[in-house]
């Protein structure tokens, strides 16, 4: 299986090349970037020295790719609306494509032109999509050829709400969710927020009160209800490099502690890249960063009545490209755990 990378010089591309350039069961055939073309990969991500030394930088074209016959699927690390003029010619073309963006991740696209600020680029593609979050998609979901890769704050919040609504074991207001991310979620940029002085020794909320990833995760939570969900987001930018830490209030509607774990505890027992802490023990973002894991815990305040869930993530591998590996695994047909284990 050979294996192309569009857009591989920012930070989820990197985390890509470095993933499939290790993984035992495909091969990574091409990687671009409009900005690097023509120089080495091992030149670009020193760490792959002897490794990728032959492998070279490639124009971004999407219909030269997609004319390749030697490339089966795509690795779409590009910035929303320019992920859609991509993934347009290579659907066409018959080509696997796992978008990393935002352009195939909402169904509706009037909410996509109220968060994102433009029309929809490709409204008839957009219903050929499907969102995968692994572990509750449904079955046979990685067989769809175009698929949208969750981003990272949805993932930290998705993973512990979603059998919980679905199961009714919360209800669908006053949802609260807070989020800290680092720095590398913004995206690899020279902009003055982001440089070393400013964000050092710091942490401040952003994006609100309508950050773009809120409609995703009120898309999701929906579906999973049966009910429009709303939810107060609250995203922070934290003093670390990686890492998502997110912490959720939602009132628990008398459900009890031990019914919220059973929940979980149906959807996600054997699932490698979900783990369930037991009640008082918080997830850390130090534990998880390297790693395609997610780890969510969860305490009953029986003072307030709330529920309050914490969950933990890499947001450049369970948040990124590691979800998106773990979702070529499945459509593959091997174990989703290929090329993700580290030491």
């Amino acid at each position: 299986m050979n294996i192309a990378i569009v857009g591989a010089s920012g930070y989820s591309g990197e985390v890509l090349v470095k993933l499939l350039a290790g993984h035992p069961s495909v091969n990574l055939a091409a990687v671009t970037s409009r900005s690097k073309c023509g120089q080495p990969v091992s030149a670009v991500i020193p760490q792959l020295r002897g490794v990728l030394d032959d492998l070279l930088f490639e124009d971004s074209n999407p219909e030269e790719l997609a004319a390749r016959e030697d490339l089966d699927c795509f690795f779409l690390a590009l910035p929303h609306g320019a992920a859609a003029t991509f993934a347009r010619p290579l659907v066409d073309a018959g080509k696997k494509v796992i978008d990393l963006s935002a352009d195939f991740r909402l169904s509706d696209p009037a909410i996509y032109e109220e968060f994102y600020g433009a029309a929809h680029p490709d409204v008839e593609l957009l219903q050929k999509a499907i969102y995968l979050l692994p572990e509750i998609a449904e079955a046979g979901s990685e067989k769809k050829q175009l698929i949208a890769c969750p981003g990272c704050y949805p993932t930290s919040a998705l993973t512990p709400l979603y059998p919980l609504l679905k199961d009714g074991i919360i209800g669908t207001e006053h949802i609260v969710v807070n989020s800290m991310s680092g720095v590398s979620g913004a995206g690899k940029k020279a902009a003055e927020d982001f440089i070393y002085c400013e964000r050092n020794e710091s942490a401040k909320a952003y994006g609100l009160p309508k950050h773009r990833h809120l409609s995703e995760i009120e898309e999701q939570l929906s579906k999973a209800s049966g009910s429009k969900v709303v939810i107060q987001f609250n995203p922070h930018l934290a003093a670390m490099n990686r890492g998502i830490a997110t912490t959720i209030t939602v009132p628990s509607g008398g459900s009890s502690i031990e019914a919220l774990y059973e929940s979980w505890n149906k959807v996600y027992k054997g699932k490698p890249f979900v783990c369930v802490l037991p009640s008082g023990q918080t997830p850390d973002t130090k534990y998880v960063v390297g790693t395609n894991r997610v780890d969510i815990s969860a305490v009953k305040d029986e003072r307030t009545g709330n529920f309050v869930i914490t969950s933990a993530e890499d947001n450049l591998m369970k948040g990124a490209s590691g979800q998106a590996v773990q979702i070529m695994n499945l459509w593959l047909g091997i174990e989703e755990t290929t090329g993700l284990i580290h030491g």
